[in-house]
């Protein structure tokens, strides 16, 4: 079996994994979602923007649904406080996801124009409600969680739902939230054509001139940004136990790790690069390839959050020595292994059953094919 250390990094890296996938998979049907009221100007085009994602929906929640039981069976401790800290958040975000299965359903089962803008508003809110707040949460990763451990280990919040929306944490929202709805734009436009293709690609490449600036400006903000570092030394064979370390914040610390490694710059590279070259793609309308760098760009976004942060995984800036990170946070030996070895037979099959899926469904969606097929489309 592999050693305790190792599955620790392993596991790390494959939530990483399934973030990436989840941000690219269902980000884009979010994005489109994010997009439908502005760039569909008919009912006819609605319907099409819905159905360049209304096959594959459902599939993509797999990276949804997979990356929370990861984290879950994987990171104990921080799935438990993370949901007790930013329970209204994720409470938020639940009930913005409510409106997708519904709209997706019921949205062109009436032929009334304000049942159908009331559910194109539904899809709209659950596309771009979730983004918006993962964004914020991870900002406020990044500047520390008020929690702390009691004598018994229980974790206890000690701040508000309003404290999450802080200047630093919405500007990462905004990150979030635009590396989204250029991801949803990207795949828009490469599953339209004529005006709506348009239209897709000009949201698409505001979008992702909006990530830029945002992503330089948070990373420029988070260089003055107290960050966290463990000062004692670490046991990375041992079991779950936060309180076992010495935690001290500065400013600069999540600097560090690029310090010590400069390959990691590429991450915010790709971040910033991919973007670009996503918008000048769709420009030239390399629409694919424009889609692959975002996704490359997204990869990139999220890579950076992660390798800033390593290896802290839910920082608390009233008791920083119950920091939560990859060494004292994680599920046994045991358990992360037959999560490693399930992770290996499994995830191949969703890969092929996923590009199978989309490979039987590609092409263009036209307004010819929704009259066609009225009463099966979306």
């Amino acid at each position: 079996m592999i050693d305790y250390p190792t599955l620790k990094i392993i596991w790390w890296l494959l939530v990483g994994v399934l973030l990436i996938g989840f941000a690219i998979m269902d980000g884009h049907d979010m994005g489109v979602g994010t997009l439908l009221p502005f760039v569909g100007k008919t009912d006819l085009e609605r319907r099409v923007v819905i159905n360049t994602v209304g096959p594959h929906w459902e599939g993509n929640q797999v990276w949804f649904i997979t990356g929370g039981g990861a984290i879950f069976a994987a990171w104990p401790l921080v799935y438990a406080t993370a949901f007790s800290g930013f329970y209204w958040a994720l409470l938020a975000v639940l009930w913005a996801l409510f409106l997708r299965p519904v709209g997706f359903d019921y949205r062109s089962k009436i032929h009334n124009a304000s049942w159908r803008s009331f559910w194109d508003w539904g899809l709209f809110t659950g596309g771009a409600i979730p983004p918006l707040i993962f964004g914020v949460a991870f900002g406020n990763l990044l500047e520390g969680v008020p929690f702390q451990f009691d004598s018994y280990m229980v974790s206890t919040y000690s701040g508000s739902f309003w404290q999450l929306l802080n200047p630093f944490a919405l500007l990462a929202g905004v990150v979030s939230s635009a590396m989204i709805t250029m991801q949803g734009g990207a795949y828009l436009a490469h599953r339209t054509e004529g005006e709506l293709q348009n239209r897709s690609i000009n949201g698409a490449v505001g979008a992702a001139l909006i990530m830029v600036l945002a992503f330089i400006a948070a990373g420029i903000w988070l260089q003055y940004i107290p960050g966290y570092r463990i000062t004692s030394v670490v046991d990375a064979n041992a079991l779950a136990d936060p309180m076992s370390k010495t935690v001290v914040r500065e400013a600069g610390a999540w600097m560090a790790n690029y310090s010590k490694q400069p390959l990691l710059w590429m991450l915010p590279i790709a971040g910033i690069a991919g973007a670009l070259m996503t918008a000048s793609l769709l420009i030239i309308r390399r629409t694919l390839t424009g889609f692959i760098t975002s996704s490359i760009a997204l990869a990139g976004v999220i890579g950076t959050a992660g390798a800033s942060m390593f290896p802290f995984l839910m920082p608390s800036s009233s008791m920083p020595d119950a920091s939560l990170t990859v060494w004292d946070s994680v599920s046994s030996h045991l358990t992360l292994g037959i999560m490693f070895w399930a992770t290996v037979i499994f995830m191949p099959l969703i890969l092929f059953y996923t590009s199978w899926a989309y490979r039987v469904m590609r092409g263009k969606v036209t307004v010819q094919q929704i009259q066609a097929n009225e009463h099966s489309s979306y």
